[in-house]
């Protein structure tokens, strides 16, 4: 830990001076698909990454800091902290005017569940609606199977309908094809799954073992095409792998590059954690002079970052539960 801190230093001394001098702290927006909402292309995810804070009052510095750095998009779960990190952003959103989205998870796999667990996150949140409340990693085709038993999407339709939730959403990072297959299946308008450069080398296994079956391809070749054609709002995580594709001292460019390719993706926003304060101000100055990467420079990296990681990731996402 104290290595990858050390090598966000430098990248963060960089950009501090800037920042703290600069008027207009304003973060790029992107439309989110049919939602038509704009959406800041940073995002604060406020899984393990705002629970590393320990405290509430230093997670609450955190949510105010990415506030005060552009980030107008909040993402949390009723399953962060068993409902730590909800009531955490709530203390971080009293009393402030609505300016930004606000996003949240439900791990529901029954319909009573759902109203049960979204009122207890209204509470938590101290609000009376979400702007988007996503079904929470749907983890393959037996999960699938299950919602789908026990009616769980019709529930989250009437929640949209009696307005707790503006939209809905499905999370996944653990299998593209039951994801695509969700997506298409269900009248959902956002979406968002695991985009990095290392992921997407899991297209195919080059002559290497693949240990997730779920992920032998990446959700950048199977669940995007499916999000894009229905014009579904697309969220981006996991665009470091939570700190796993961080780089060697002296390899800062690359923390760089990394969030530039999920936002070179068709994608409103990319959802990231960040375990420190430092994180908010680098990932936020990349975001406001983000440039796209080529194409070219999309495989390249892609290709190099899968060979270096895609093994490691694909055992970490198998069972991987962000909680």
């Amino acid at each position: 830990m104290k290595d990858r801190i050390s090598r966000r230093l430098f990248l963060a001394g960089a950009v501090a001076a800037p920042l703290a001098a600069a008027k207009d702290t304003a973060l790029p927006t992107r439309t989110l698909g049919r939602t038509g909402e704009k959406v800041t292309v940073v995002a604060l995810g406020c899984g393990s990454r705002l629970l590393s804070y320990k405290e509430q009052d230093k997670a609450v510095e955190a949510v105010h800091l990415s506030f005060a750095n552009g980030v107008r998009y909040i993402d949390t779960a009723q399953d962060y902290g068993r409902g730590v990190s909800e009531t955490w952003v709530g203390a971080a959103i009293k009393g402030r005017p609505k300016d930004y989205f606000l996003a949240t998870k439900t791990g529901a796999r029954t319909a009573d569940d759902v109203f049960r667990r979204l009122e207890e996150s209204l509470k938590r949140l101290g609000v009376d609606q979400v702007d988007l409340l996503h079904l929470h990693g749907l983890r393959g085709a037996d999960d699938l199977a299950a919602v789908e038993k026990e009616k769980v999407m019709e529930a989250m339709y009437k929640v949209r309908e009696q307005k707790m939730a503006r939209f809905l959403g499905i999370t996944s990072h653990t299998d593209p094809t039951a994801l695509a297959e969700a997506l298409g299946r269900y009248d959902v308008d956002c979406t968002q799954m695991a985009l990095n450069a290392a992921l997407q080398g899991m297209q195919n296994g080059k002559g290497k073992m693949i240990l997730n079956p779920g992920m032998a391809t990446s959700f950048e070749e199977v669940a995007l095409p499916v999000a894009k054609k229905k014009n579904l709002g697309v969220l981006a995580m996991k665009a470091f792998g939570q700190e796993d594709l961080l780089p060697k001292e002296n390899q800062q460019p690359v923390v760089s590059k990394l969030l530039r390719y999920s936002l070179s993706l068709p994608v409103a926003s990319a959802v990231c954690g960040m375990p420190d304060l430092r994180y908010i101000r680098e990932n936020t100055a990349i975001a406001r002079s983000f440039e796209p990467l080529s194409s070219d420079e999309m495989r390249s990296f892609s290709a190099e970052m899968s060979e270096k990681h895609k093994m490691a990731l694909d055992l970490k996402f198998q069972s991987h539960q962000d909680v």
